[in-house]
């Protein structure tokens, strides 16, 4: 119980990405018919109990199997939620810890998924700008830009804490504008200016000033997601995006044998870029992170392409293998 009586709860949250196809997914929950809500999609979550879980991580496993009938592999904690506001300020306040976890899709598990209301969803169906592969995202400069330029415009909200930064200097370095590189690692940053504009469905459903003066919101900003759960994910993309550079933390998304050119969409997927072929094929030879199995594939189409294993001792080799692509 915090000072006032308000009551706070501990929640976990697991943002759990799998790449198929080659797209990045996330793992979805439905609200069940006998929670009596209309609510959107959410991240696999639940209350923490101390009594019932040793650890954060036991009773998010628990969780997680509960709601998606999935085992998970790889977990990292990500940040811990708990800004005010975050589910409506409605009950008592709950502080959220969000973990990003990594697995591949099983088929044999389609149907108790289905059972437990959980489901595959592609990760650029909540940040459509975010997806670079075919070139510059056309909602940008249609609709997401215009909205931003016009809140730049907007008198600050009414107690708004000062910032270093201008709202057209914060635009300008998260949007990558004027000069400035667009940063693939920024997912977080552009979401809660997205959420501060009142822009995001997130913001009118908790009340915020910016959302409710607004007379409509552009349309196709995303899909909404329950409480934060999109800033969780948000997070989520932003931390696994930084963290190929340095881990080998791809290889936990990808089968035990792949094509090299398995290997760079899968990439591509999770940094919403286009890499260079040839540049990449060097960078996985001189970062020494795959060897060959002396096996081929014709899965691929057109002539038989050569499999590949990760090499599991760079682990030992070096503290930080990963790979520190560039764009094109």
């Amino acid at each position: 119980m915090a000072d006032g009586g308000t009551r706070i709860e501990i929640g976990l949250s697991a943002a759990i990405v799998a790449v198929a196809d080659p797209t990045p997914l996330i793992l979805a929950v439905s609200a069940r018919p006998e929670d009596g809500v209309d609510e959107p999609e959410g991240l696999p979550s639940g209350p923490f109990d101390p009594h019932a879980h040793r650890t954060f991580e036991i009773g998010l496993r628990a969780f997680v199997k509960e709601q998606s009938a999935l085992r998970l592999g790889y977990v990292e904690q990500l940040y811990t939620f708990g800004d005010r506001g975050r589910q409506a300020d409605l009950g008592p306040h709950t502080v959220s810890v969000g973990y990003l976890a990594l697995t591949r899709p099983h088929p044999d598990s389609a149907m108790a998924m289905d059972r437990a209301r959980a489901t595959w969803r592609p990760w650029y169906r909540y940040f459509p700008w975010e997806d670079w592969r075919e070139g510059r995202p056309a909602i940008l400069d249609n609709t997401l830009l215009p909205a931003l330029d016009a809140w730049t415009r907007e008198p600050p909200d009414a107690g708004a804490p000062p910032r270093a930064l201008s709202r057209e200097e914060r635009i300008r370095l998260a949007f990558g504008l004027d000069g400035a590189r667009w940063d693939e690692e920024k997912v977080l940053d552009r979401y809660e200016i997205l959420y501060e504009a009142g822009l995001a469905d997130e913001a009118r459903r908790d009340g915020r000033a910016a959302a409710l003066a607004r007379a409509c919101r552009p349309g196709g900003l995303g899909h909404p997601m329950r409480f934060d759960h999109r800033r969780i994910l948000a997070t989520a993309i932003s931390r696994l995006r930084a963290k190929l550079k340095y881990r080998p933390v791809v290889f936990e998304l990808m089968p035990d044998t792949f094509t090299l050119t398995e290997l760079q969409r899968t990439v591509e997927a999770i940094a919403g870029r286009h890499l260079h072929k040839q540049n990449f094929r060097r960078l996985v030879e001189t970062t020494q992170m795959v060897e060959p199995t002396g096996e081929s594939t014709s899965r691929t189409g057109g002539r038989p392409a050569q499999l590949f294993r990760f090499r599991r001792e760079v682990l030992k080799e070096r503290p930080a293998p990963g790979l520190r692509f560039g764009m094109r």
